[in-house]
């Protein structure tokens, strides 16, 4: 049986330009069913285009922050590096995915591309802007094979369905969040302190962003070993 060709938008390091992706990531999807393969950074557009036909699936990764102009906002005092050539190959890729209604996973920083991509906007920084009661640590104090808090799933949703349960506990590592949602999308899951923690399409065939990293769970967590299996699994379809 042939397996789903996944692409994965890849980390770029921008004193060097070298791409490369986290083992983490492939060693889930390879687990689920899946061949992961790593996309190229700087891709014209007719590349783009032929590649979102030819891949059954996008996982869009972690890494650093989006550029505040890509969603109308002024840098930050706590915002971090950026990568320019990785924002724009991923803000120009997601229609043409889209269009062709190929499944989309979106981790930590592919959340917050996926929701600004389409219109939406991201706190800048958590600990500066906003207000909360309890300090969770969205950047957890230690190792990303454990997790650090929970988060509470909306019943309708289907990540629930994925998760089998209304709250599961995640890893975090991350000090920005989706803030307002594009048009379309749905919270699918917050945190105790009311951040955005998950995200969906309803009516899209698979289409979920997650904040927290499940590449680093899936080994011994079941709900995060069930979400790339369900996205697999759609990849074939």
């Amino acid at each position: 049986m042939r397996k789903p060709l996944i692409g994965l938008t890849p980390a770029h390091d921008t004193e060097s330009g070298d791409i490369k992706a986290r083992p983490t990531y492939m060693r889930a999807l390879k687990a689920a069913g899946a061949i992961p393969v790593v996309m190229p950074l700087n891709a014209p557009e007719e590349d783009l285009r032929q590649l979102s036909q030819d891949l059954d699936g996008f996982l869009f990764t972690g890494g650093p922050d989006v550029h505040p102009f890509l969603f109308g906002e002024e840098t930050q005092a706590h915002c971090g590096n950026v990568s320019a050539a990785r924002d724009q190959m991923e803000i120009s890729l997601l229609p043409m995915i889209m269009e062709l209604k190929k499944p989309v996973l979106g981790i930590c920083r592919g959340i917050q591309v996926l929701n600004i991509a389409l219109g939406g906007n991201i706190w800048q920084d958590i600990p500066s802007q906003v207000i909360r009661e309890f300090p969770l640590a969205h950047s957890q104090p230690f190792h990303y094979d454990m997790p650090c808090h929970r988060v509470a799933l909306r019943e309708d949703t289907l990540l629930a369905r994925i998760s089998g349960s209304s709250s599961i506990k995640v890893n975090s590592m991350h000090h920005q969040a989706v803030r307002d949602l594009a048009p379309g999308l749905i919270a699918s899951a917050r945190s105790t302190d009311h951040l955005i923690e998950a995200i969906e399409m309803p009516g899209y065939p698979f289409f979920i962003g997650v904040q927290w990293h499940p590449e680093y769970l899936w080994e011994e967590n079941e709900e995060a070993f069930r979400l790339f299996q369900t996205f697999v699994k759609a990849c074939k379809e």
